[in-house]
């Protein structure tokens, strides 16, 4: 695995100085700091970034990658996609003396929201167990993550790609996807970004999303308890007993507090679904919330039909109320610290500082886990980690992950820290500049050893047209 990240760098506590917003409160449900996209650079060049650096940190042999696909939601091309990537990757490895990506490579890219890159993975592991097992594959994840000024999500920003190198003989883990779970479910507007065509006439692309807070919460808590039940189902787990023996778990993160949400319902749903001792856990919660733990079991055996809540009059409703108030007991729990916090430690400080990457948050704390691990000395051969992934709208896949034995070697050359330099503090002015992609006053970095929008067609003509075609351009 291997990272990038844009060196343009918002303090979330000076973010909370400029706007007034309460940095105590954003430093515990958000996290420090996140990134922004600079004026010469977009989700194709944060791509081929991250894929060069997998390529130099592993030794990897480009002629051996016959698939490459790219997930994201943020692209600026409607026709294509990870072809780009490969052609700015191809122009670079020849000028650094180095063979292109083999021609018979496969360059598929896939949206489905934050889900995109877990489905690019899993399709990439199906390439290697059919005609691919003598290749390589590459996925990477590109996203920038922009929120309307003054809204909740505006701290919740960001800007990355992370790219993962699969093969036949893992050195950091194997997937199994016989053993995975999913769901889907459509959602309406839950998160959405629509063309603005429909609405001022132009067909810009709408990177400020249309999103419900509460009512996204739902979706997410929902779906994600869908994919482990699938899990459960496939693999004949006791859910309880299944979740405490797990060594880590990563969720998809668009900040530090959902994914202690999401997985602490799920716990939550497990113990429900348990024998005697479980249920008794379950019902010391409930009493701490001061409700009846057969009205709790029974609120959680509903099928919700949350595309009903999609309406102005109920967009604020609570789908599980009894449950999210016995989440708050849980919360203050030995169990809770146990069972929850504690397996979402590894590499949960570092991604304090990067933001929301939407297709990128999950493979991003993955990485960041695996390094943490490293660094900590911690033993997980042979241990298995569980990776849920969700993309709104709605959709969430539950992955688990067997780690193999001296995956400390790889997991080393993921080089974390690498990818949290060069950082930038920028100031209010700039930010703001920023996010209009425009170039900041006093605001100067020389690119070097990444790629660049060198410039963007404009020609219209009948002989050539090139109009907002980007022009890309590697810089030693």
């Amino acid at each position: 695995m291997a990272l990038y990240l844009p060196p343009y760098r918002v303090d979330l506590q000076k973010w909370c100085e400029w706007t007034g917003a309460d940095w105590q409160k954003i430093r515990h449900v958000v996290g420090s700091g996140f990134r922004l996209l600079g004026p010469d650079q977009s989700v194709y060049t944060m791509a081929a970034n991250a894929v060069l650096r997998l390529i130099r940190n592993y030794d990897i042999d480009p002629t051996r990658i016959r698939y490459l696909a790219l997930g994201t939601e943020s692209s600026t091309d409607n026709s294509a996609g990870a072809i780009i990537v490969k052609g700015m990757l191809d122009e670079a490895l020849r000028a650094l003396g180095l063979p292109p990506i083999a021609r018979n490579c496969e360059v598929p890219e896939f949206k489905h929201a934050c889900l995109g890159g877990i489905y690019a993975l899993k399709s990439a592991v199906r390439f290697l167990s059919t005609d691919g097992d003598d290749s390589l594959a590459v996925v990477v994840c590109a996203d920038k993550a922009l929120y309307e000024r003054g809204s909740s999500g505006e701290p919740t920003q960001g800007a990355g790609a992370v790219a993962m190198l699969l093969e036949v003989n893992p050195r950091l883990a194997t997937i199994n996807l016989r053993h995975a779970g999913t769901a889907s479910e459509y959602r309406g507007i839950d998160f959405r970004k629509p063309l603005t065509g429909r609405l001022n006439g132009h067909a810009d692309s709408f990177d400020i999303p249309v999103y419900n807070g509460r009512y996204s919460t739902n979706c997410y808590v929902d779906e994600v308890r869908r994919a482990l039940d699938d899990m459960y189902v496939r693999r004949g787990l006791d859910p309880a007993a299944y979740l405490r023996r797990l060594e880590a778990i990563f969720i998809h993160r668009p900040y530090a507090r959902m994914p202690e949400t999401g997985f602490g319902v799920a716990y939550l749903f497990a113990l429900a679904q348990g024998g005697v001792p479980d249920q008794e856990e379950l019902a010391a919660y409930c009493r701490g919330a001061g409700v009846l733990i057969g009205e709790v079991l029974a609120e959680m055996n509903t099928a919700p039909e949350l595309n009903l809540l999609a309406v102005s009059e109920r967009i604020q409703d609570e789908v599980f109320p009894l449950t999210m108030a016995v989440l708050k007991v849980f919360r203050q729990s030995a169990a809770f610290q146990t069972h929850v916090h504690a397996k979402m430690e590894l590499g949960a400080e570092w991604m304090r500082e990067v933001g929301n990457l939407y297709t990128g948050a999950l493979p991003a704390w993955l990485a960041a886990g695996l390094a943490d691990a490293v660094s900590r000395g911690t033993d997980l051969a042979g241990r298995e980690l569980l990776a849920i992934g969700y993309g709104s709208g709605n959709a969430a896949d539950a992955i688990p992950l067997d780690i193999v034995a001296g995956w400390e070697s790889a997991a080393r050359r993921i080089r974390l820290e690498e990818a949290l330099r060069p950082a930038i503090d920028v100031t209010a002015e700039q930010y703001l500049a920023l996010r209009d992609g425009a170039v900041p006053a006093g605001l100067k970095l020389a690119a070097a050893g990444e790629f660049v929008i060198e410039r963007i067609g404009s020609q219209v003509g009948h002989g050539f047209q090139d109009a907002g075609v980007e022009y890309y351009r590697y810089v030693h």
